[in-house]
């Protein structure tokens, strides 16, 4: 069956980096991406990716994270430099086979990010 496995989390000081990969099985995506969601907050997306590398990123995260794909791993990456306390979230990877549905789509069980001050 489809399957998106997230790795890479972890706890770092603020400042510091991680990187966040997500490998898809069982089929192909158009589009895929990350999400985070924090304790009492709604889901957000953090960053997508289209299958010809057209990238979106949230504000937030503009210029800090960076997300890539490797298409003959089916995988995915999140690049996360210069973390900040306010980027702790588990991290979801996601994936679209066809047109993106807000909401909708594959999802893996998510990554824990914890940032310290």
């Amino acid at each position: 069956q489809v399957q998106l496995v997230e790795s890479g989390g972890g706890l770092v000081q603020a400042g510091g980096s991680l990187r966040l990969s997500c490998v898809a099985s069982g089929t192909t995506f158009n589009a895929m991406g990350w999400h985070r969601q924090a304790p009492g907050k709604q889901r957000e997306l953090v960053a997508r990716i289209s299958s010809d590398g057209t990238t979106t990123y949230a504000d937030s995260v503009q210029g800090r994270f960076t997300i890539s794909r490797d298409n003959t791993k089916n995988t995915i990456y999140l690049q996360m430099n210069d973390l900040k306390p306010e980027d702790t979230a588990v991290y979801y990877c996601n994936g679209h086979r066809f047109q993106v549905v807000p909401g909708g789509g594959y999802w893996g069980l998510g990554t824990q990010v914890t940032v310290s001050s």
